[in-house]
Order: structure tokens, then sequence, then C-alpha cells
């Protein structure tokens, strides 16, 4: 797998610890050039499609291809494994299927998807959500980043044209099958003593944003009793999300980030956002609703005012069934497990057959530094991808 070790410390964060690279910035182009020159030393044929999502192809492209990828981009301070691992995957199936003198009647294409983990604006899948049209090409040209600028202008900024995103008929009607390959979020497969798995559902999975709006003063010279302070109900709805994922079966609920403004030691704040994270089987959105009544209770009583947007949604997603044990079987019986983590997978899942493979994280711990996968299992992921491919394309 040494397509990990090129990889590694592009994009490290001596801040935070990990990775951070987010979509068009100066470490995920690099990425991007990285796998660009490894397709093509392989030889196959490299394409950007309007989404900016990277496409490599072992044969013509056409309908019903064998698609694998997952994405480059990571979430702030992050591990070395999310993502990228299935792209490394992907290239070395390729390897091992010619080593063995495959030659697939399918075509079939590697794919790195853009904006997976919506580090940089926001929103998760962006690249498979505007394939697939389930964000409007708007909304998406209107993201900002922490730094104001648009999606639109970064785009510009990348080479790439605005204009043009939205559903992609075209790309979408050459998929026949999708399989993805990432590190396991979670301990599952450390319990099975199994390197890897194949996946039967993702978590129903949202984003909102809570704005609590006060009255912005004086740290030292305002009196508590005359305060509107946006900080207070905030702190209150964190520890509202906690009791209220504990109080629903198989519920998480999390914030992430949390936004002051102006943002300064000795000031109270004007406005706080607070980024909920929320999933669940059944329910988010009345897991969120629940909280919404609770946080303008909580602003009423600090004289202050909540907003809240719903960033993003998707529901329970269940991968193709046949295709999910057509894969099982070729890999032994390979045991199958539920994911709370998002994946451009389950949002093409919609769309087409699609299917995942685990590999086991000997941490169990994702989305930090402390992520991880051993060589040995990343060799067993790539070899267990090798047999897919084949098995689908073959």
């Amino acid at each position: 797998m040494s397509g990990l070790d090129d990889l590694a410390g592009i994009g490290a964060d001596r801040r935070r610890g990990g990775y951070s690279r987010h979509v068009f910035d100066d470490a995920e182009r690099t990425l991007r050039e990285w796998f660009v020159e490894q397709a093509e030393r392989r030889g196959l044929a490299v394409e950007t499609d309007a989404n900016t999502n990277i496409w490599a192809w072992w044969g013509r492209p056409g309908p019903g291809a064998v698609v694998t990828g997952s994405h480059l981009d990571s979430v702030p301070g992050g591990g070395a494994f999310d993502g990228p691992l299935g792209v490394v995957s992907a290239l070395e199936a390729v390897d091992l299927l010619r080593e063995r003198g495959f030659q697939p009647r399918a075509p079939l294409a590697l794919i790195v998807f853009a904006e997976e983990e919506g580090g940089r604006f926001g929103i998760p899948c962006l690249g498979s959500r505007l394939m697939t049209g389930t964000i409007h090409p708007d909304r998406a040209r209107g993201l900002r980043d922490a730094d104001g600028l648009t999606f639109a202008e970064a785009m510009g900024t990348f080479g790439a044209d605005p204009a043009r995103i939205g559903r992609d008929d075209g790309a979408l009607g050459r998929i026949g099958t999708f399989v993805e390959l990432h590190v396991e979020q979670g301990k599952g497969l450390i319990d099975l003593d199994r390197p890897v798995a194949v996946a039967d559902s993702i978590l129903g999975h949202g984003r909102w944003r809570f704005r609590f709006r006060g009255q912005g003063n004086h740290a030292g010279a305002t009196l508590i009793d005359d305060r509107h302070d946006p900080m207070i109900p905030a702190a209150r709805l964190v520890l509202a999300a906690r009791s209220a994922a504990e109080a629903t079966r198989d519920g998480r609920a999390t914030v992430g980030r949390l936004v002051p403004t102006p943002g300064g030691t000795n000031v109270i704040a004007s406005s706080v956002d607070v980024h909920l994270d929320a999933r669940a089987p059944r329910g988010a959105r009345s897991l969120v609703d629940d909280l919404t009544e609770q946080a303008r209770e909580f602003a009423w009583q600090e004289g202050c005012r909540v907003d809240v947007v719903e960033e993003s949604f998707g529901d329970t997603v269940h991968f193709d069934p046949t295709l999910r044990d057509r894969l099982r079987g070729v890999l032994d019986d390979a045991p199958i497990l539920p994911t709370g983590a998002g994946h451009d997978a389950g949002v093409l899942a919609a769309e087409t057959p699609t299917a995942m493979l685990f590999v086991r994280n000997p941490t169990g711990i994702s989305h930090a530094p402390e992520e991880h996968a051993t060589a040995e299992d990343c060799e067993e992921g790539s070899h267990a991808l090798a047999r897919v491919l084949a098995e689908l394309a073959g």
C-alpha cells in the first residue's frame, strides 16, 4: 500500500494533529494531482466531471460500468485513512487484477468524489449530491467557507465552471454498480476478529445550524442581570443534545462546532452558531424537533432568540441486499455490519446498486489522528476489493 506512504504529510495539521484536506485547497489539489498521475501511469483514461469528481477508466467509458473509489478530502484534523484508503485500494486492486491477467468485460472506473466530508463548505458528500441532484446547484454555488468565499468562487479559482454543476444523468447512466471500500469507523471488526466486512446500512443523518442571537456587550461592565448572552442557551443546547441522544434508541447527537461572534475573550457574544450533527435509524428529524423546542425555551429565558436551519439530511440507507449477499459470498462469508457514518455510496444507493467494504480499524477511532489500519489489513482489503471487481466486471 505504497500509495498511503505517498500521501503521508500532505495536508498535515500541526495545530490540530492529523490532516486537514479540504476541497480545492492546496493539500486537496496535491492529492488530486497525485491520483491523476497514478491513474495515468497505469494507462487509465482520466476525466473530471462538471461537479469536479475525478474518473479514471479501465476500458471504454460506457453504461453498465463497475465503479469503485472514495474521497481524498478530510475533516479538520482527521485521520490518514478515511477516504484515501478507498482510493489507494482501488489503484491497488487494478494492479492485482492485471498481475492475474484479468481483462474486464464491463467498463471499470475508479472515482474520487469532491468534498465528501463537508469540511470546507459544510455539506457532506457534495460531489455525489450534486451528481444525483439531491442538492440544488444554486444552493451549492452559494455555500460559503469560514473565510466567506463561496463554493462558486472557489470553483472558479480551481479552474472549474460553477455554472455547469448539478445532476449529471450522463455520469449516473454509466454506473452499473458502485462499490466503496472504507476504513471502518467503529469497533465491529475488532469484536469479530475479522479484517474485512460488507456493509448493510447507513444510519439516517442530518446537520442543523442553531443561531442564537442576543446582545453583544462588555464582559466586565455588564451586570449579569442585564445580559442577553446567547452563549448560555447555546451551552444548554449542547447538554440537551446529549440527553436527547441517550433517550433515542441508537441515536447520536453531536455539537462539533460552536462559533461565537465576535469571538473576543472579554466580549459577550452577539450571536452563537451551534452546528448539530444528529443521527438515528428512525426519527432523526423528530429528535431535532424536540431540541428545537428546547432551544427556543432556552433562548427566551435569556432574552435571546434562535433561528434553526437544516443544512443537510439523508434517511437511513439499506444497501442493495442482492449485491451485498453476492459480495459476501465472494469474500468467504465476510461479516455484515451497519455503520453510523455517511458515505458517497449512501447517496448513490438511490440511483444504482451500491455496496461497501470495511477494513478493520484497530483503534475503533475515526475522524481523529488516532484512526488506523494495519498494513496487513489494508492488503486484505485491496485483495478483497480485487476479488469483488473481478466478480462484477468479469
